[in-house]
């Protein structure tokens, strides 16, 4: 059949949709009362109880930990720090093995980005 066929049995499945049962709609109501029961989540657990006060000092890194995002992301921070003072201290000509190592040696900075050229050249 052709779209232009099929077209006016559309249209009259739209008028004459019929409606459900009343029996079909008590059936369908049973269903989801008996699922949302089967899927009730209990009451959480009443928290301990936290001793009150405490340092001014453990509440402000408490508050700077958790604007962080908690103990992975101080993880995270903390090997990048130890990366970047290693990075900082260590000495440019390890840096250069490891290039040299990567790329095959004998690469400069003009080799790299050809279009640093013109900006490399002396004179």
């Amino acid at each position: 059949m052709t779209d232009a066929e099929l077209d006016p049995l559309f249209e009259a499945a739209r008028v004459s949709a019929p409606d459900p049962s009343a029996a079909l709609l008590a059936r369908i109501m049973d269903d989801a009362m008996a699922q949302a029961e089967a899927r009730a989540v209990p009451d959480p657990a009443p928290a301990p109880q936290r001793r009150q006060g405490g340092s001014v000092r453990r509440r402000l890194l408490a508050g700077v930990l958790a604007g962080l995002g908690g103990w992975p992301s101080m993880a995270g921070l903390a090997t990048a720090g130890v990366v970047g003072i290693w990075i900082g201290y260590a000495d440019p000509v390890g840096l250069d093995a490891v290039t040299t190592a990567m790329l095959g040696g004998g690469y400069g900075p003009a080799d790299l980005v050809p279009s640093l050229d013109t900006f490399l050249q002396e004179g």
